[in-house]
């Protein structure tokens, strides 16, 4: 007998929704866009050609509809993986457990989950207003942590390195290190993005080495991680939420993949005057590549 879960550990409204999105199963498109800022939801979905379903619940925006003829939904996590664990596996609740029954399904779903999204470059050499594609992400936040089997999916070998190489503080959550969907990164990619690895800190201050009136425990973090390589890899850029999409993706069985902007070098100090244009032609850029 299949076992039921629980009420308390699976969290629905009295609608049937889902407890955090506020959505059922069959509003979701296969193809979603994350997006952290919930005002990129609308200006997304102003490129779809209809539009079928909008909910909201706190930072929590979705929006499904169709582009040139594909149905895919664009959704807001707000900012950090914790919501990422949220969005995630509720996404894969809404189509891989059956609501009513509250049982997993036999035959599982596979979802293509793409984060767009901005970012801080590590290396003095990436410019602004570039687009950069996560072939790897690195995870501060220490999520990944608390599920099992984490070490199938991770890259072990580049997380000692990478630990050893910064002689990694054991007072910090230690890093995990997960690989993008290589089928997913090929469908997308192209010659306007650069490949990088990228961190997805805890916090946007002292996680990302920035300090204001508080100092951080490694100071000379950001240096260690400009210099590490690992088999010519290079470590490029700061943002906070692709390794948990990574990691809760590969456990689910869905393919990820993120995409950014730069929109501020943290090597040369350099910032966009204005990245709210190049986000559009990335959105463009996406949504196309999705429909071929």
């Amino acid at each position: 007998m299949t076992k039921k879960i629980a009420p308390s550990e699976l969290i629905l409204n009295a609608d049937g929704s889902i407890f955090h999105l506020h959505l059922k199963p069959g509003q979701i498109a296969s193809d979603i866009i994350l997006v952290g800022d919930p005002g990129r939801v609308e200006m997304i979905a102003g490129f779809f050609d209809e539009i079928e379903l909008k909910a909201q619940n706190r930072e929590f925006v979705t929006i499904t509809g169709r582009y040139k003829g594909k149905r895919i939904t664009v959704l807001s996590t707000g900012i950090g993986t914790d919501n990422i664990d949220i969005v995630v596996n509720e996404l894969d609740a809404l189509v891989n457990i059956d609501l009513e029954t509250r049982e997993i399904k036999a035959d599982k779903t596979s979802l293509n989950i793409i984060r767009i999204g901005t970012s801080g470059a590590l290396q003095g050499d990436i410019p602004v207003d570039a687009f950069l594609v996560s072939r790897k992400a690195i995870g501060f936040d220490g999520l990944m942590n608390f599920y099992a089997r984490r070490e199938e999916f991770a890259d072990l070998p580049f997380e000692n390195a990478f630990k050893s190489y910064t002689n990694w503080n054991p007072l910090l959550a230690s890093p995990y290190v997960v690989d993008c969907n290589h089928g997913l990164y090929d469908k997308i990619t192209d010659g306007d993005f650069i490949p990088g690895i990228t961190i997805s800190a805890p916090g946007f201050y002292g996680p990302q080495g920035r300090e204001l009136r508080l100092n951080i425990i490694d100071r000379q973090i950001n240096d260690k991680i400009e210099a590490f390589r690992f088999d010519d890899m290079k470590i490029t850029n700061y943002e906070m939420e692709c390794s948990a999409i990574y990691g809760l993706s590969k456990l689910l069985g869905h393919q990820a993949l993120t995409v950014c902007i730069i929109i501020a070098n943290r090597i040369s100090r350099d910032a966009s005057s204005d990245y709210q244009p190049v986000m559009k032609r990335l959105v463009v850029k996406i949504l196309d590549k999705l429909t071929q």
